[in-house]
């Protein structure tokens, strides 16, 4: 099956940084792919580099079959929503969705019908004729994506557009934008460095530092099976372990991580069990994280709120299932 998307040995320099860095990419057809990662670490050179908006400096990339070599922007069959929406001010919402449709030629009434059928599908019908400055940020990024979508492009470039939303509308536009993509069935690459936002909405997802890939995979792979202690503490701040504490659980001596979810804290002394001492806690509404201290090593462990819990400062025990305990490639 060819691939929506593929990157060969694709590299971005800029002098003496490599934002991207010789990296090898597959994308299929429909898939909701997300590229999760800090600033600086890639994924937005990348996603500008399928729009076009970047060119390689070594490496090849194709779309749906296609090189993209020496093709411009606008020949592209992408489209970009932007963080920062970029609607024209002056421009009215149905004129604003239209506006790649006038671009490219489309008569008047064609391009018209085609902007109020793509409001339709961001549920917003009746919109046409306000001016953005008369939205709220929610409805913005709802005319982004639908002048996005008009042009109907084979696949959906998503640059970190929720990221202006509060985190109700967050939330409530992650769902809809999931939606959305199942029943249109077009790639979507989606690029954040919220790592609820991805593990969430993304069928796969390629977590980026330093201008590499440091692992892809589902959302569950990345989260319970990371390769490196880079994944582990970034995808949902895992317990790093290092290889001696491992060895004394599993017999080998490889880094590890443990979930904070996977550990039980009991004031029980357990003969397998790893003292330690509660450092402090931090009230999240439906659970409660905990800081604990084991003999110099940091660990943290999420217990539903309500649990009675020790006071800062004393003893407890830890323990967790071993089959909770995931080896991971990286070298000890």
């Amino acid at each position: 099956m060819t691939s929506a998307v593929s990157f060969q040995k694709v590299s971005r320099h800029f002098g003496a940084v490599r934002a991207v860095d010789s990296v090898d990419l597959d994308i299929a057809p429909g898939e909701f792919f997300a590229m999760l990662g800090p600033s600086g670490s890639g994924k937005t050179t990348c996603l500008r580099l399928i729009a076009g908006f970047e060119q390689p400096t070594a490496g090849s990339i194709s779309i749906f079959g296609e090189r993209a070599k020496g093709v411009p922007p606008y020949r592209r069959n992408v489209n970009t929503v932007f963080q920062d929406y970029a609607l024209f001010p002056h421009l009215n919402v149905l004129d604003n969705v239209a506006y790649g449709l006038m671009v490219k030629g489309v008569g008047k009434p064609e391009r018209q019908k085609a902007a109020e059928e793509a409001l339709s599908l961001v549920r917003l019908p009746g919109y046409g004729a306000r001016r953005p400055g008369q939205l709220s940020g929610g409805q913005r990024q709802r005319v982004a994506l639908a002048r996005a979508l008009v042009n109907q492009p084979k696949v959906l470039l998503l640059d970190e557009p929720l990221g202006a939303l509060d985190l109700k509308l967050r939330e409530n536009m992650q769902e809809e934008l999931k939606s959305l993509q199942k029943a249109l069935g077009i790639t979507f690459v989606f690029v954040t460095h919220d790592q609820g936002e991805a593990l969430s909405m993304a069928d796969r997802v390629a977590v980026f530092n330093d201008g590499g890939i440091m692992q892809i995979g589902t959302p569950e792979d990345i989260y319970q099976r990371p390769k490196t202690r880079f994944v582990a503490d970034f995808v949902g701040s895992s317990n790093v372990l290092p290889p001696d504490f491992v060895q004394r659980y599993s017999g080998q001596h490889r880094w590890g991580s443990l979930r904070p979810e996977s550990i039980r804290v009991g004031r029980v002394a357990k003969g397998d069990g790893v003292a330690a001492r509660l450092v402090s806690t931090n009230y999240l509404g439906a659970t409660t994280r905990l800081a604990l201290d084991a003999d110099g090593l940091r660990l943290h462990a999420i217990v539903p709120a309500g649990t009675k819990l020790p006071r800062e400062g004393e003893a407890v025990t830890l323990t967790f299932n071993r089959e909770h305990l995931h080896l991971m490639d990286e070298p000890a």
